[in-house]
């Protein structure tokens, strides 16, 4: 019988299970292979590590009987002043929402995203952002995200002549 899941901090030294877990979503998405999948996990896990203790990067991770079942976190930046904001302060972008197959549609990514809102809160951060898959959206249309104008830049693949 599973126990009674259990969230906690991530530390430094969970970096390892949190790449797995950010290479994982990917590629259940279907936006990475298998083999692109185990590149961004390896390249992931020093990023983590640092950002985890430099607090650039802020999460949590659900366990159940001791193993680490579900995660994510925030990325953590300043914000200039802006209307609506005008002391600046700190935005949080979620990333890293994932749930292993066979904890899923318990509600352990919602359990995940209130710990975050919590955190966010206590912590007076300005914006809360987020990317949604659509396997995600209707759990964060539920707590209160919506879609915005924000645009994402290609890269140098654009063709910037048109």
């Amino acid at each position: 019988m599973e126990s009674e899941i259990q969230i906690r901090r991530a530390k430094p030294d969970d970096a390892d299970i949190i790449a797995r877990h950010r290479s994982a979503m990917f590629r259940d998405m279907g936006d990475i292979n298998g083999e692109e999948a185990t590149k961004l996990e390896s390249e992931a896990i020093t990023h983590l590590r640092l950002m985890l203790a430099c607090r650039g990067y802020v999460g949590w991770l659900a366990e159940s009987n001791g193993k680490v079942v579900a995660g994510g976190g925030a990325l953590i930046r300043q914000e200039l002043p802006r209307p609506g904001i005008l002391s600046g302060g700190a935005t949080a972008h979620i990333v890293n929402i994932y749930t292993e197959a066979s904890h899923r549609r318990r509600g352990l990514a919602r359990k995940i995203m209130l710990t975050i809102l919590d955190w966010c809160e206590q912590n007076h951060i300005a914006t809360v952002t987020l990317a949604a898959s659509e396997e995600g959206r209707p759990l964060y249309e539920s707590l209160g995200f919506v879609s915005t104008t924000n645009m994402r830049w290609s890269g140098w693949k654009a063709d910037r002549n048109s």
